[in-house]
């Protein structure tokens, strides 16, 4: 918003479940930060009885909105629903449609497609499977996380046998698919897209094994380096990956396509976000940073993607 407002434009501030944002509770939200650990089963459940305002796209806020910046994070501001109410009110959003931000939540429907379209993603199962399944087709260890979830909640990494079960039901806990994937030792990197354009390569280097929720959110558990210390070949190749993992989910405006490097050289996609974090210390920024675009231009760029 502040970068939105310094390039001229006019910005209003709105949460979809609870209406307009006050000047002041904008000013001490701006100066907050996100907790270490994930929000509770509690909260995520007293948040989905009240979903969106019954009334959010006839409200005058959004009617009249040249563009929506959709600053929201999984759940249903990620996986369709809140695109699919903006597409029937006819106003236009940054980001995918509601489609591809469907596809992009489902990680079975994603691994598929990323496939089909010749992008290499690690081997996978999905739940119910036994220990023998597991061990057989994919080894250990495994991440075993919920299907449609993001910011790695109820993700579990797996290296014993007598685990399996524990991780698969608290994955359960949070969708009612979960997915088995086989763990891919290696660098962590990610390439920001920008329309037709593929972002400077970044690495995350985290304090823990897998970049999870507390590495995510918690200052100095995991620094970035913009651009990733890659030749030439191994960055032009991730960057086409990473572009055609966003044809093949057909996604739009503005996503982060992640990727572990092994020590072989071959290249795994984990995932897209579609909306990614947009604060000017997040991943898309700090690849837009390292082409020279600052975060104002970014985000003025990713309202121009939405218009056209």
């Amino acid at each position: 918003m502040q970068a939105l407002r310094g390039r001229g434009h006019t910005v209003t501030a709105l949460d979809p479940a609870r209406g307009v944002i006050s000047d002041a509770e904008e000013r001490e939200l701006s100066t907050g930060k996100v907790g270490a650990t994930p929000p509770t089963l509690e909260s995520l459940s007293k948040f989905a009885e009240g979903t969106f305002l019954p009334n959010l796209t006839s409200m005058k806020e959004i009617k009249d909105a040249e563009v929506v910046f959709l600053g929201l994070h999984g759940g249903q501001g990620e996986d369709g629903t809140i695109q699919a109410l903006l597409d029937m009110a006819r106003v236009k959003y940054t980001g995918s449609g509601h489609l591809a931000s469907a596809l992009a939540m489902d990680k079975d429907l994603s691994k598929k497609l990323f496939r089909a379209a010749e992008v290499n993603t690690a081997d996978w199962l999905m739940a119910p499977a036994t220990v023998e399944q597991v061990e057989g087709m994919l080894g250990m260890p495994v991440v075993v996380k919920p299907s449609k979830e993001g910011s790695t909640v109820g993700l579990t990494l797996v290296k014993k046998r007598e685990d399996l079960q524990t991780a698969i039901q608290e994955a359960s806990k949070y969708d009612d698919e979960v997915m088995i994937e086989r763990f891919v030792p290696g660098r962590e990197l990610t390439v920001g897209v920008l329309g037709t354009v593929a972002l400077p390569v970044g690495e995350i280097i985290a304090k823990h094994e897998i970049y999870d929720y507390e590495c995510k959110y918690t200052a100095g558990m995991a620094t970035e380096e913009f651009p990733a210390k890659l030749s030439p070949e191994a960055t032009a190749r991730v960057q086409q990956q990473a572009l055609a993992a966003f044809k093949a989910l057909k996604l739009g405006g503005c996503a982060r396509i992640d990727f572990r490097l092994t020590t072989e050289g071959e290249f795994y996609c984990l995932e897209a976000n579609t909306l990614p974090g947009m604060t000017q210390l997040s991943l898309i920024p700090q690849g837009a940073a390292a082409m020279g675009i600052d975060f104002p231009e970014l985000c003025e760029r990713i309202v121009k993607l939405a218009l056209e």
